[in-house]
């Protein structure tokens, strides 16, 4: 008879046990939940060097249309919250430059511009520029119509100069940060 209570007293405790381990379950967790990672990635590079500035007839040395869909992509059009798109500019030549980068849509409207006036090196000139999109930045309408970017450069110099920093060249370098919502 002990041993029937005291077998019963073990399996009552591991009841009781077992009871205050479990939780009642929270299916709606999942409307809870937010995921939002950060992506990021090159969206352009362009570099000309001297002496094909110096070689260029007319002042503006440079120009060309890039197609670029990342933006208009289902999977970050739908989903993109917000952003940053950062230029870094950098000059080595004996010119003084205007450089713009515009983003256009498919008519070829330009839906934004970012203007860089760069002078001349020596010592090296570097413009570094954050523009935001989404939340109190640009609105993020531009970056979904995007379907290319175009550059252009243009002499402000002599074609006749050259630095006496070796290799010689201006540098464009973008690069975009964008967070996304994934549910």
């Amino acid at each position: 008879m002990g041993k029937k209570i005291g077998y019963l007293l073990q399996v009552l405790l591991a009841m009781v046990t077992l009871q205050s381990c479990v939780e009642d379950l929270d299916f709606d967790q999942f409307d809870d939940l937010q995921i939002e990672p950060v992506i990021e990635g090159s969206i352009l590079y362009v570099e000309a060097p001297e002496d094909i500035i110096n070689r260029a007839i007319a002042s503006n040395f440079y120009s060309q249309d890039f197609n670029f869909d990342g933006f208009s992509d289902a999977f970050f059009a739908d989903r993109v919250i917000d952003g940053v798109v950062t230029y870094l500019v950098e000059n080595t030549t004996s010119k003084d430059l205007n450089i713009s980068v515009d983003f256009v849509d498919e008519a070829g409207n330009v839906l934004d511009v970012e203007f860089f006036n760069v002078p001349a090196a020596p010592p090296m000139q570097q413009i570094l520029r954050e523009i935001p999109y989404g939340g109190t930045g640009n609105s993020l309408d531009i970056l979904i119509n995007t379907s290319a970017i175009r550059v252009t450069a243009e002499n402000n110099g002599d074609t006749s100069s050259t630095s006496d920093i070796s290799d010689a060249k201006v540098t464009i370098k973008s690069s975009g940060k964008f967070r996304l919502s994934v549910k």
